[in-house]
C-alpha cells in the first residue's frame, strides 16, 4: 500500500521522514505506520522507555448541549454521571439486542460538553439516538491531531517536555493545559496496558509539538512506534479491539460473530443501576439466563509462533477460536485472547490448538496446548501510580 493514495495526518511530514521502511497502512483513510524500524525495538520501547504513536485517525466526536448527558447514558452502558468533569470514561454502547456496536473514550470536559473517540464511525448511530433531545453532535476528527505517548518513562518525557500539570494527573484523569502557548488536552489514557498519556492539539501545532517531544526524549529513549508494536502491547493487556475480538453488530452478515459486553469480559461496564440504556434489557435477560455462552480468555500457548484464528478443541470437540495472538517478549510466552465455551473457560482449563501457518503457497498446521488463564497477562501497578 502506497501513502500517495492515502490522506496524510498532521504528524504525517515527521513520519515519513523516519519510515524508512516504507511500511505504511490504512486506517479511516489515513495513510498510518505499521513499523519504522524493528518492531521488536519499538515494543521495549514501550515496556521499558517511551514511545510515541499518532491516533489522529482516532474518529472523535464533540457531544454538547442541554441534553448531552442524557444522551451519553441513552446510548453507552456505563452510567455517565459517575464520571465528573476533568475524567475520563471507558465504555462499549450496543444495539436493541445487548450486542456491541463498538467500544471507546469518553472525555467528560464540563457537564454538558464530552467527547466521543473511537476507532470506526457512529455518527449515524449517535445521530439517531439523539432523537428528541437537546444535543449536538459533530465529527471533529480532523480537527483534533493525537499523539499517544506510553511507557514507564512517558510522565518523565511530558515532564521534561514542559507539560509540569502532568505530574498530578490521576488514571483516566484529564488536563487542559498549554506547551509553548499551544493549548493541548492531556488524557491518562492509552491502549498498552502501561503507564501512558494521550495529547490532543489543533492540528497546526502537531509538528511542534511532536518535535518538542523528540528533542525531550533524546536522553530517554524516545521511539517512535507503528502499530505492529502497538498491538503486542495490547494483547499483552487484554484490551478488546473491533474487528478482532468482535464486530460491529450493525455491519455483521454472520449473527454468530456479534457479541456482547458478557461475553467480552465487560461486566464491570455494564451498570444495569441505570433505568435505561440500548440493550440494557436484552443483557439483563442474558445474566438471567447464566450468563453468556461464549468468555473472553487469555491463553498460554506452547511454542514460539501463536496464530489468530486458532481453532480450540477439548478432545474432538471444538470449543473456541483465538481472536488475537503473539508472542509476549516481556513475558516469554506465546499468548492469545480468545472466545471459548463458558464450560471451558475456566482457570488452568487445558485446551488443545489446531494452528495454521502460510508457507509461500501452502499452509502449515501444527498442534500446541493451551492453558486458559486471566486475559490482563500484563498489567503493571505503574499504570495507574
Amino acid at each position: 500500500m502506497t501513502q500517495a493514495a492515502l490522506r496524510q495526518t498532521p504528524f504525517h511530514e515527521a513520519l515519513a521522514a523516519l519510515n524508512h521502511a516504507c511500511a505504511w497502512e490504512r486506517w479511516q483513510g489515513y495513510a498510518t505506520v505499521n513499523h519504522f524500524y524493528d518492531v521488536a525495538q519499538e515494543y521495549a520501547a514501550i515496556r521499558n522507555a517511551a514511545s510515541l504513536y499518532d491516533l489522529s485517525p482516532m474518529v472523535k466526536y464533540r457531544v454538547s448541549g442541554a441534553d448531552a448527558a442524557r444522551l451519553i447514558n441513552r446510548v453507552l452502558t456505563r452510567d455517565i454521571d459517575r464520571c465528573r468533569p476533568g475524567r475520563c470514561f471507558y465504555a462499549p454502547w450496543c444495539d436493541g439486542d445487548g450486542m456491541i456496536i463498538e467500544d471507546g473514550t469518553i472525555f467528560r470536559f464540563a457537564p454538558d460538553e464530552f467527547q466521543i473517540n473511537c476507532g470506526e464511525h457512529n455518527l449515524t448511530w449517535f445521530l439517531a439516538s439523539a432523537e428528541g433531545l437537546d444535543v449536538r453532535v459533530e465529527d471533529v476528527s480532523d480537527d483534533i491531531a493525537a499523539l499517544s505517548v506510553q511507557g514507564p518513562l512517558s510522565r518523565e518525557l511530558l515532564l521534561k517536555a514542559g507539560l509540569g500539570g502532568v505530574a498530578d494527573l490521576r488514571f483516566f484523569g484529564l488536563l487542559r493545559t498549554q506547551l509553548d502557548a499551544m493549548p493541548v488536552t492531556v488524557t491518562r489514557t492509552g491502549f498498552t496496558g502501561d503507564l501512558g498519556y494521550e495529547l490532543w492539539m489543533s492540528p497546526e501545532h502537531a509538528l511542534a509539538v511532536w518535535q518538542r517531544l523528540m528533542a525531550a526524549g533524546r536522553t530517554r529513549g524516545v521511539t517512535p512506534i507503528g502499530s505492529a508494536a502497538l498491538d503486542i502491547a495490547r494483547i499483552e493487556a487484554g484490551h478488546i479491539q473491533v474487528n478482532s475480538e468482535y464486530r460491529d453488530a450493525r455491519k455483521t452478515v454472520d449473527l454468530s460473530e456479534r457479541r456482547s459486553p458478557l461475553e467480552l469480559g465487560l461486566e464491570w461496564a455494564v451498570d444495569f443501576r441505570k433505568p435505561h440504556f440500548n440493550g440494557r434489557r436484552a443483557l439483563q435477560e442474558q445474566q438471567a439466563r447464566g450468563g453468556p455462552a461464549l468468555r473472553l480468555v487469555g491463553l498460554e500457548i506452547t511454542g514460539r509462533r501463536p496464530a489468530v484464528d486458532s481453532v480450540l478443541y477439548a478432545g474432538r470437540r471444538a470449543v473456541g477460536q483465538t481472536t488475537a495472538a503473539t508472542w509476549s517478549p516481556i513475558l516469554k510466552k506465546s499468548i492469545a485472547l480468545a472466545l471459548v465455551e463458558a464450560d471451558y473457560a475456566k482457570p488452568d482449563q487445558r485446551l488443545d490448538a489446531e494452528i495454521y501457518h502460510r508457507r509461500e503457497v501452502w499452509l502449515q498446521r501444527r498442534e500446541a496446548v493451551a492453558r486458559v488463564v486471566p486475559h490482563r497477562f500484563f498489567d503493571p501497578p505503574r499504570k495507574r501510580s
